[in-house]
């Protein structure tokens, strides 16, 4: 039996004026292993992108002296997350957060292995299910800079009601990048097969998280040993993102004046603190050392590389109505492009359910019920 156990809070909460840094202290919270003092203490407490780091790591220290080390190893994540790539403390705390949870898992019944992948490695765990009838086997991945460890509340869930849940980093992600060095790709198909391959599977669902929505339906639609997929978030295309007149402007800037883009991405990251630190994000997980090479990696997530047409496995979206990342817009748009799945079942979030935003964050549990659900059904 595990011991962690995990109870998913309902309610998206005001811990901080600041949209992105309230978000993120509403994702610790959702996920079932953050106190909602500790969130609304330092929400109370950060001002600024560069209080947070600051605010985290009190919140990590006491957690570890009480030895609440699953909390600790999260506080340390959250730490972790808006350090730039350059700074020598990114390693450190990554170390950090990673030796705790394994400390606070450690009876957990984890395993851990190292899938061969391009002449290196993807890391992935194992966790079998707890029931004694297995419902089946759910392949988990997160999106563009997740770590495994970090979703081990929704894992856990998972394997408690009953599945098999492996999960991968792929390139771009945790180990993978930090660890093999293997930078974001759009070909998701690609470690998603050597993960299938590796581990003899055959009858799959395939949940993709945030960006992973777009990277497992990708996946989806060049490997069919996966018959149900989960895209808890739909991208479709970030070029689309903003209205016509922005996205034809923006590839006309893309393509002809791409030293003035950089200069001006430059400029940018100088003056606005949140703007730095997405660049300097996108260019960590791509590993380029200009701005608008990042970009253009970047801009390969669009609706041409997807391959929306060749899904043809039974399809869930999930989609929060108020999702302050990714724009409505985009659910109809996929939901409208998968003309070949077996079936497509959307679901939309509101207000009211607590589930508006990003991946349901403020009540994740609900978001779980309907994709167990929509598998039994499935299977």
């Amino acid at each position: 039996m595990s011991k962690n156990k995990f109870t998913f809070p309902v309610g998206y909460h005001e811990f901080n004026k600041h949209k992105g840094l309230n978000f993120q202290l509403n994702r610790y919270y959702s996920m079932g292993n953050a106190i909602f003092e500790d969130m609304e203490k330092a929400g109370q407490k950060i001002s600024s992108f560069r209080d947070w780091k600051t605010e985290m790591l009190k919140l990590a220290e006491t957690a570890v002296s009480e030895s609440r080390l699953m909390s600790a190893a999260l506080y340390y994540r959250a730490a972790e997350f808006f350090v730039l790539r350059d700074d020598p403390e990114k390693k450190l705390l990554y170390e950090k957060f990673i030796d705790l949870f394994y400390k606070a898992a450690q009876d957990d019944e984890i395993s851990k292995y190292e899938v061969p992948y391009n002449d290196t490695f993807l890391p992935a765990m194992r966790i079998q299910p707890v029931a004694t009838e297995k419902r089946g086997t759910l392949v988990l991945h997160g999106g563009n800079d997740s770590f495994i460890e970090e979703v081990y509340p929704i894992i856990r869930d998972f394997s408690d009601h009953g599945y098999e849940v492996i999960a991968f980093e792929g390139p771009g992600q945790g180990a993978a990048l930090k660890k093999y060095g293997l930078t974001l790709n759009i070909e998701w198909e690609k470690p998603t097969k050597a993960i299938l391959d590796y581990f003899k599977l055959d009858d799959v669902t395939l949940l993709g998280i945030s960006m992973g929505g777009w990277l497992c339906l990708r996946a989806a639609a060049f490997e069919p040993r996966i018959k149900r997929v989960i895209p808890w978030s739909v991208s479709f295309d970030v070029t689309q993102y903003t209205n016509i007149v922005g996205q034809h402007l923006a590839r006309l800037f893309m393509r002809k004046f791409r030293n003035f883009v950089n200069n001006q991405m430059k400029k940018n990251m100088k003056k606005k603190l949140e703007y730095s630190w997405f660049v300097n994000n996108l260019m960590y997980i791509t590993n380029k050392e200009v701005p608008i090479e990042a970009f253009d990696v970047l801009m390969q997530f669009n609706e041409e590389n997807l391959h929306s047409d060749l899904v043809r496995q039974d399809v869930l979206i999930l989609t929060g109505r108020e999702d302050h990342l990714v724009p409505f817009k985009m659910h109809d748009m996929q939901v409208k492009a998968l003309t070949n799945a077996r079936s497509v079942t959307s679901r939309v979030f509101t207000k009211e359910e607590q589930a508006q935003n990003h991946c349901q964050m403020g009540n994740m549990g609900l978001a779980l019920d309907v994709m167990r659900k929509w598998i039994e059904q499935k299977s």
